[in-house]
């Protein structure tokens, strides 16, 4: 073995002053299926195909080689960096890239279909987690859930292939469209729409035209114009061409595609607002086939093999009789479980431990909490009546029942200098009785049916979380995860058993029979002439349903609205939330009643339903509802919520879920959904209590979108090797701390070295924007790239845009900051702007682009044109301690930039944003506003950047809140506002 190394990144990382000259060659062991082991020097940069070539050749050397056989049916394993077992199946990988932990090659016979290899292998590395760990996991959920999603992605991919050039290109590249209603905007004079001056590009010739169109005609018919005047200059041979052009935006990859008039198209939207011409590029449909017939070949590789094997013979049918069940609803006796052990219990050992356990279905409590008795020992405990009984019928259990579990101890009440040695224990503790305290030791939750819809029997071993959220009721955690603690090694174990009540298996009744409970009760109580009297309750109803949703319901405002739930049906169908909440869940007869009501309760509007994706609505069948509700959003409504959709995919308790399912499809008809799917689940694979969920979702989404997997590889490429430049900067900038200017220097060199080398040049280059995935990034401007002078040091990287010469994108990439809190509050912020700009009020905010891609990783849009306020009052000020009182500062940087008309249009940006930032700023509790987190472009528009702390999450010092004012609109501000004239107050009416 090679001696232990202190710094891999000496080994890995590129030619620096800092990690050291790291050589071109690199030493690595090769652990031959012969027995043979063989040490050879491989170039860094060298692929996996060209190393198994060397060791091929060497190999003849040794002894037993003819008993390898062909070099084809063998591969590489080595143990990466997450210290796994990894199988090099894509030979085109860099030795570099793979970064082994150790520089040792294990060459394995493979043993199946290379193509199907190849892709499991891509797969795994492109999601972060090898498959083969998704294949050891001895759950038959997981399994029938991957071979499900395993047959309708092969499905999919089929279907792929029967597309259209024009289909597929439409699902790949479609445009964002604004809604119909926002795109009326007229010349102002006699209301008729406005007219357009449109650069319209040849991709074959460097021609280009201009055309004055109407905002109003369709892209059919400016390709038309535009071929027209083309073929005016050009032979008449080409007049054949006519008609095999796509419109394409010209500095992005998307297409306008179909008929919809100009103006809805966001882009020509964006630039009719921006008093701008939209420059479009028309694409000769060969190139279009180029990239079609490319994709087709990529899912033939994998997808024609498979097919073209026998189907397997189906199952005869009902060899033998179905096992016996017995329905939830006909056992009577009190659900109960029993508490076998406690192990590895963290508490005291003069501490009692005690178990509370709950029922609940969503937050709501099913019955009083069963508590155990109370234990003592070291961390084994048992305890005497371990039988825990609950309150409830088995009968009454609803399908989607939670049983929380709460392991705490039991302490005599202590003096309050002892109780302030662990400053969070006092946050969590309770007092229950006199001179006793209880602090939380750890929470588990599981589900009472398994996801077939039985009722779980025998023994389970929950490992359980030590982390507890605040302000928890009794100590239970409905709201946490059902996934128990996969690290197990420490974690608390809670043995428990559930008993069997009957002979068969006890199941919860399908669909079927809950629509016959209902009709059944309905014609028993012909309960629909029920609850239909008094004027008096219907004024109560309608007073009740028109508040506010946040407002809490008390017990007589449930029992009314549930007497009155036909009457909500008819006249509050949007009242549903509140119905469900007054449901009485622990009652499977009002249960049944709901279910069949729902069935026949109108369609809600997308936005309304998104609310009953919330935890308090567990039930399948109302999130069912709920996900039928959003098939009706467009593809751009539905990106404006995605963010949210994929956190609550965490409350699902089971993996093939109603909105599961809804998210692969529409991900996998559009590719730009597809896109953030991806990278919102991938930012969060690392995550414990998501981890197996997310990664399940993932391959799913790989293998029905199997041309998708290369681009997406190429980010995750790029970013590991950002990240990795990154490390190395902070590792100079520990090694160099005695002279700061020194270390800037080094720093700033060996990062242009690192960028510079091939291996990095390439990985960086050509791919798509993980901000914007119809952005294409060519090549990296190296001497426009530097790092920040903050404490994780985030790259500030610039790049040539591919289609538009001589224009350059930048790029923040912050390693060691979640930005999760900044994805949010930008997407509130668009759709504030969206709001805004249905109630015909464009407040020009500027919500740029925030990703996060990783564990505390990812990156930010650089918004072009643009300095903070900082920067421009320090740049006009020859004091800096002055410089934040210089009022003139802005209005003559935005003077500089703008003359004659283009200044009152950049005034009237600049109030226009001002207004709507601080709106937005106050409604969202941003805090933290200083000048150099305030940014103004030079058309005038004003926005804010960094949101660490929102929602009243405001600094402090020595407990004082630093916010002192809701809002900052500061001299300055009012001074450029005012157009520089004191008492000019007409824009504050």
């Amino acid at each position: 073995m090679p001696p232990a190394m202190t710094d891999l990144l000496d080994i890995w990382a590129a030619h620096s002053p800092l990690a050291g000259h790291a050589p071109d060659q690199i030493t690595v062991d090769f652990l031959l299926p012969t027995g043979i082991y063989i040490q050879m020097d491989v170039p860094r940069e060298a692929t996996i195909q060209h190393i198994k070539l060397l060791l091929w050749k060497q190999a003849q050397n040794f002894p037993l080689f003819p008993s390898l056989g062909e070099m084809e049916s063998h591969m590489f394993e080595c143990v990466n960096q997450a210290a796994v077992h990894e199988e090099l199946e894509d030979e085109t990988r860099r030795l570099c890239d793979v970064r082994p932990f150790l520089p040792v090659l294990k060459l394995v016979t493979r043993n199946c279909g290379r193509a199907e290899r190849l892709l499991d292998s891509k797969i795994g590395v492109l999601i972060g987690k090898g498959l083969h760990e998704l294949d050891a996991i001895n759950d038959q959920e997981v399994k029938d859930f991957r071979s499900k999603m395993f047959r309708l992605s092969e499905e999919r991919m089929q279907r792929v292939q029967m597309m259209t050039c024009m289909e597929w290109l439409q699902a790949c590249f479609s445009p964002q469209l604004e809604p119909a209603a926002l795109t009326t905007i007229t010349d102002g004079l006699n209301d008729r729409p406005a007219d357009l001056k449109v650069f319209i590009h040849f991709d074959q010739s460097q021609d280009s035209t201009s055309l004055k169109v109407s905002s109003s005609c369709t892209p059919s018919e400016l390709m038309e114009m535009a071929v027209k005047k083309w073929l005016i200059t050009h032979a008449p041979e080409e007049e054949a061409w006519r008609g095999q052009y796509v419109l394409r935006v010209s500095q992005c990859l998307e297409f306008l595609c179909g008929d919809h008039p100009l103006i809805q198209y966001k882009y020509i939207r964006t630039c009719l607002q921006a008093k701008e011409s939209p420059h479009l590029t028309l694409v000769h449909t060969s190139t279009i086939k180029n990239m079609f017939d490319k994709e087709m070949s990529a899912i033939a590789a994998v997808v024609s093999r498979k097919s073209s094997n026998p189907p397997l013979p189906l199952p005869p049918k009902r060899r033998i009789p179905t096992q016996v069940q017995t329905c939830v609803w006909d056992v009577s006796c009190s659900f109960k479980i029993v508490l076998v052990k406690g192990s590895k219990v963290n508490a005291e050992e003069s501490a009692k431990v005690q178990v509370r356990a709950g029922l609940f279905h969503g937050t709501e409590l099913l019955c009083k909490p069963a508590v155990s008795s109370e234990s003592s020992g070291r961390s084994e405990h048992t305890w005497k009546d371990n039988a825990l009984e609950f309150d409830i019928s088995i009968s009454d259990l609803p399908r989607m029942t939670r049983l929380c579990f709460a392991i705490y101890a039991v302490m005599d009440k202590v003096k309050k200098q002892k109780s302030t040695k662990n400053p969070h224990i006092n946050k969590y503790q309770t007092i229950r009785k006199a001179g006793k305290v209880h602090y939380p030791i750890a929470w588990v939750n599981t589900m009472v049916f398994d996801y077939k819809g039985q009722l779980k029997t025998g023994d389970d071993i929950l490992h359980c979380w030590s982390s507890f959220p605040d302000e928890l009721e009794e100590m239970l955690n409905p709201i946490g995860t059902i996934q128990t603690n996969p690290y197990t090694e420490n974690a608390t174990e809670l043995h428990i058993h559930f008993p069997g009540y009957s002979p068969h298996p006890i199941v919860f009744p399908p669909f079927d029979k809950i629509l016959e409970k209902a009709a059944q009760i309905a014609r028993a109580s012909d309960c629909v002439s029920i609850g239909r009297g008094g004027k008096k309750f219907h004024i109560e109803l309608k007073e009740i349903m028109e508040r506010d949703p946040l407002s809490q319901l008390c017990e007589n405002e449930k029992d009314l609205i549930w007497t009155l739930r036909h009457d909500c049906h008819e006249n509050f169908p949007q009242s549903l939330p509140k119905l469900l909440l007054s449901v009485k869940w622990s009652k499977h007869e009002d249960m049944a009643q709901l279910q069949a009501l729902v069935q026949i309760w109108p369609k809600l509007c997308p936005r309304d339903a998104l609310e009953l994706l919330d935890f308090n609505y567990p039930d399948q069948y109302v999130r069912e509802y709920a996900v039928g509700c959003l098939r009706d959003m467009s593809d751009e409504e539905l990106s404006q919520y995605f963010l949210q959709l994929v956190q609550v995919l965490r409350y699902e308790p089971y993996y093939d879920c109603a909105l599961t399912h809804f998210l692969l499809e529409r991900a996998q008809s559009n590719r730009k959904i597809g896109h953030f799917l991806f990278w919102h689940l991938r930012s969060e694979i690392h995550m414990p209590a998501v981890s197996v969920q997310f990664s399940l979702i993932l391959e799913a989404y790989c293998r029905g979108s199997i041309p998708h997997i290369e681009v997406l590889k190429k980010q995750v490429e790029a970013l590991t090797k950002l990240k990795s430049v990154n490390e190395l900067i902070k590792l100079g900038t520990i090694k160099n701390t005695r002279s700061k200017t020194k270390e800037a220097m080094l720093t700033k060199e060996a990062m242009m070295t690192c960028l510079r080398q091939s291996g990095y040049s390439e990985a960086l280059s050509d791919l798509n924007s993980p901000l914007n995935p119809s952005v294409l990034l060519s090549d990296i401007n190296v001497e426009k790239c530097r790092y920040m002078d903050s404490k994780m040091k985030p790259l500030w990287i610039v790049y040539n845009n591919k289609l538009l010469n001589g224009d350059t994108l930048g790029i923040i990439f912050k390693n060691g900051d979640d930005l999760r809190q900044d994805m949010l509050t930008l997407q509130i912020l668009r759709l504030m702007d969206l709001l805004w700009k249905e109630a015909n009020l464009d407040l020009r905010i500027v919500p740029y682009g925030c990703l996060a891609t990783g564990d505390r990783a990812g990156l930010i849009e650089v918004v072009s044109s643009a300095d903070t306020i900082a920067n421009i009052q320090l740049t006009s000020s020859n004091v800096a301690a002055a410089a934040a009182f210089n009022k003139d500062a802005l209005l003559n940087w935005l003077k500089e930039r703008n003359t004659g008309d283009a200044l009152d249009r950049a005034i009237e940006e600049f109030t226009l944003s001002c207004a709507g930032y601080c709106v937005a700023t106050y409604v969202l509790g941003i805090g933290d506003r200083h000048s150099d987190n305030i940014m103004v472009r030079s058309t005038g528009q004003l926005f804010h950047i960094d949101f660490g702390h929102i929602l009243g999450n405001f600094k402090s010092k020595f407990g004082i809140k630093r916010e002192r004012v809701p809002f900052i609109l500061t001299h300055d501000f009012i001074h450029v506002i005012q157009q520089g004239k004191t008492g000019n107050t007409e824009k504050f009416g």
